[in-house]
């Protein structure tokens, strides 16, 4: 499949400098920072800084330091945002049916709180 980027979406913006944001963690190959509705109190965004549109383009088409800093930078964030004991979930939504709302690759980090059941239970 081919991937096509648009480097209008409001993450390329913001890696840009023509957006501002509340960052959290910045590395040679990811910015995370605070989503602007946040849906628990803590609510972190982490994308890469390359031109990925979702989790199945990154891991097909990135390269090794770029998946490794991602994966990294993921890991520094719950540390940083201190939910590694009490829990926190990583959500990445993927094309229309996953709801993916910017067409860029981001990972939700969620916490600070019980959040409940992800899905409900299949019929």
């Amino acid at each position: 499949m081919a991937y096509a980027y648009d480097d209008q979406n409001i993450f390329a913006k913001i890696l840009r400098g023509e957006i501002p944001n509340d960052t959290v963690f910045e590395s040679d190959h990811a910015l995370a920072f605070r989503d602007i509705s946040p849906a628990a109190p803590t609510h972190v965004l982490v994308i890469p800084k390359g031109p990925y549109v979702s989790m199945d383009h990154f891991t097909q088409e990135a390269s090794e330091a770029e998946i490794v800093g991602f994966m990294r930078a993921i890991g520094e964030v719950c540390r940083l945002e201190g939910v590694s004991e009490d829990g926190f979930r990583a959500i990445s939504n993927a094309g229309r049916n996953g709801v993916q709302e910017v067409p860029h690759l981001h990972v939700h980090i969620i916490g600070g709180r019980p959040l409940g059941r992800m899905l409900a239970k299949a019929e």
